[in-house]
């Protein structure tokens, strides 16, 4: 049962912005193997913990404050990252404060118990600033505290508290979650409903518009593989609200068209039945039917060399506690969660997008299931790893371990964006790893549906209990069309995981994978510009998404950006 992933000696203490500040100093003579094997064994225990303990990567330093001789704690949770820290004040009853290091690669952060007296030492190429938020009545954490923020800026607007704040649930997500939490068999019945009345609710089926020649620019993506020439292909109505260059008549089944005023976003329709036969000739997934075969499917492709790529936990979910779905037996006993925990405290999840980042960001869009259904009923996986719960890393900081075997979208220290199955091996890279999400198992796999598209069960695809329900569902993957890298979102209005990765083989993805389903807040893709008044402009993949946004004086605020949520997102941000 217990997994051990240090194979090879993975601690650093040291990152790149801190380099300068340990140098010399008595942490680094501290014995890296002793420190490694206290902190494997920790990570490794089948107990009872908190999030702290499963950093395997954090370095500590504590000063006393010489008035009181109060204790001041400062953990860098991951110095590789370098972004998100906990300060803790006191000792047996210490408070915890989660600050967030808003320029990682240019800024380090340290605890200097100095001649002025201790202070967090922030430093900046040739620039040092000294700051002391515990210090006054109120001090400046206190007011952070209190100014109900989830962002509150410290130390001259260099460093943010994430200050804890409830997320934003639709009447859906509001029922259904209060159906699993207190009623008995509320999952069930959740599952039932769905089952029952929502198949097929959300289908948008071709009618035909007439044929049409496809206006991609020779800049964009390769268009899909299609069993029609490219100027007569079937035109498909746009039930989006994205402005669109050359698709005033309809979208041209598979071609890809530029986003008015966002360079290097394309948005392409395609309907399964429309597929090229060779796509089918490929071996690993089911029959369609004759309603999946006319569903309308939506993708979104953005040009990764223009784009950064981050992830945050929602207020609430993942939660990080036991999924149902393993048997009773794979818990061991005393712990709350597959991780030793079912908590993030003292970490502050937040489910938006950063308020610095805001006048950069491009798209946001929802990551993964939930808790609940990210682990597995049946099959290898669910015999492996306590059930084979799905993990995932925010700012270099382990919430939930990442397992091999589970579909993974990664983003490295230095930006680079990839998709695969993990391995045991890539547990060599997990200090480097900036943001990691898993969800389930491959759709597919160097460019061929993956193993376990047609077993239900194993592959833990969700649906009904006879394993043949279409559903709305969203997911991602990884194109490269002549020398440019895409990540794409695929929003399928009624699809099963054989028509999703059918879709995605059609435009020449190599790797994709499940991301949530069944409701448009579970599917949901906004892409933002802002007008010539400031003001920020919200279009969706399906027009229903604006619902889930909220109003206010100056206009739309936007989901993921103007205020928490509940759920975890994906958000892409403009590079400089």
């Amino acid at each position: 049962m217990k997994k051990r992933i240090f194979d090879r000696a993975l601690f650093r203490l040291v990152g790149p912005a801190m380099a300068t500040v340990l140098a010399g100093s008595a942490a680094h003579a501290l014995d890296i193997e002793d420190r490694l094997a206290q902190l494997r064994a920790a990570y490794d225990a089948e107990t009872a913990k908190n999030i702290i303990e499963i950093q395997p990567y954090r370095f500590e330093q504590t000063v006393t404050l010489p008035d009181d001789g109060t204790p001041v704690t400062l953990v860098s949770l991951n110095p590789n990252i370098n972004s998100w820290f906990l300060l803790g004040i006191g000792d047996t009853r210490r408070t915890w404060f989660h600050l967030e290091n808003p320029a990682p690669n240019d800024r380090a952060v340290l605890l200097e118990d100095g001649p002025e007296g201790p202070a967090l030492l922030i430093t900046e190429g040739v620039k040092t600033f000294r700051c002391t938020p515990w210090a006054g009545n109120p001090s400046m954490l206190g007011d952070a505290s209190r100014a109900n923020l989830p962002y509150s800026p410290v130390c001259g607007d260099r460093l943010y508290l994430r200050v804890k704040t409830s997320g934003s649930y639709s009447s859906l997500e509001a029922t259904s979650q209060f159906l699993r939490d207190h009623v008995w068999g509320g999952d069930a019945l959740v599952t039932w409903v769905k089952a029952t009345f929502n198949k097929d609710k959300y289908a948008l089926l071709d009618e035909g518009l007439g044929t049409g020649k496809s206006e991609t620019p020779v800049a964009g993506p390769i268009p899909a593989n299609v069993r029609y020439p490219e100027d007569a292909r079937p035109l498909m109505a746009a039930y989006h609200t994205i402005k669109l260059e050359g698709a005033e008549s309809g979208m041209a089944a598979g071609s890809w068209y530029p986003v008015q005023g966002q360079a290097g976003v394309y948005v392409s329709a395609l309907s399964p039945g429309y597929i090229a036969p060779e796509v089918f000739d490929v071996p690993g997934a089911n029959w369609l039917d004759g309603v999946e075969s006319r569903a309308i499917n939506y993708f979104v492709a953005f040009e990764l060399d223009r784009f950064d790529l981050g992830f945050a936990r929602g207020t609430d979910h993942p939660r990080l506690d036991w999924s149902p779905r393993p048997p009773h037996y794979m818990r061991p006993y005393g712990m709350p969660g597959p991780d030793g925990f079912a908590t993030e405290a003292p970490l502050v999840s937040l489910g938006m997008v950063p308020p610095y980042l805001t006048d950069k960001v491009t798209a946001a869009f929802t990551a993964g299931f939930k808790r609940q259904h990210g682990a597995f009923r049946s099959g290898a996986l669910r015999d492996q790893n306590y059930g084979s719960h799905y993990g995932f890393l925010e700012h270099g900081v382990i919430y939930s371990k990442i397992w091999p075997g589970l579909s993974t979208v990664y983003v490295t220290q230095d930006g680079e964006i990839g998709m695969k199955t993990w391995t045991e091996e890539d547990n060599e890279n997990l200090a480097s790893m900036r943001f990691v999400r898993q969800n389930g198992v491959p759709l597919v796999e160097d460019g061929r549906p993956g193993a376990l598209v047609t077993q239900w069960g194993p592959g833990n695809w969700s649906g009904s209990a006879n394993a043949d329900l279409r559903t709305l569902r969203g997911g991602a993957c990884l194109m490269k069309s002549e020398n440019t890298n895409y990540l794409v979102y695929g929003y399928f209005s009624t699809a099963t995981p054989s028509g999703m990765a059918r879709s995605f083989q059609a435009y020449g993805c190599d790797y994709a994978m499940l991301l949530d389903m069944n409701a448009l807040e579970h599917t949901y893709l906004g892409l933002y510009s802002f007008n010539d008044a400031g003001q920020i402009q919200v279009d969706h993949i399906m027009r229903g998404m604006g619902n889930l946004d909220k109003s206010g004086s100056n206009g739309v605020i936007p989901r993921f950006i103007g205020y928490p949520d509940n759920r975890d997102v994906f958000y892409l941000v403009r590079k400089e």
